[in-house]
Formats: C-alpha cells, structure tokens, sequence
C-alpha cells in the first residue's frame, strides 16, 4: 500500500490492521491467534520519482504472481484508474 496519510501512519496501519484481521479471521472461521505480525515496514517516499517508481512496482505484484497478465486488469489494482480501465473502476475504490 502507498499513502499520503494525512493522519499519522500509524492510526492507518492499526485501523487497516484490524478491520482486514476482523473480517479475515471471520471468513478463515479463527479465533485467538494473532492475524498480523507485529512490525510492518514503513518508507519514507522522497521524491514523485521514487513514488512512481514504487507505484509500479506495487501495481506489478499481481502480474508476477501470475494471477493477470496486466496490471489494470486486476481487481483492486490502482493500475488503469486514471483512465478508467481498471474493472476496480466499476465498483467503489477501496478508501480509508
């Protein structure tokens, strides 16, 4: 995930956090254990090069993984919104 929080980073990873373990934990029917590690990995981005460059890369996940053969092809892809080709334009953009 890359942000420009305008609320400190750490309230967004603890809400993302337990809104995705809740629901996560209910679909895997799983209760006790802990969903998510306890550190995560933050960067500061430096410059909009550094932010593209690292966009691209996140956008890129789904076709490494061979789940689509294109970035904007993949559901909850920020790929192809700018120009309304993501399927994830169809539907409500996940938002915090």
């Amino acid at each position: 995930m890359l942000v420009s929080p305008n609320i400190p980073l750490s309230q967004v990873t603890q809400t993302l956090k337990s809104l995705t373990a809740k629901r996560a934990n209910q679909m895997l029917a799983r209760t006790g254990n802990p969903f998510w590690q306890e550190e995560s990995y933050d960067h500061l981005v430096r410059d909009s090069a550094e932010w593209e460059r690292i966009k691209f890369y996140i956008e890129q996940n789904p076709v490494r993984a061979g789940l689509v053969k294109e970035a904007s092809q993949y559901r909850w892809s920020s790929a192809g919104w700018a120009t309304g080709r993501s399927p994830a334009d169809q539907e409500v953009r996940p938002t915090l």
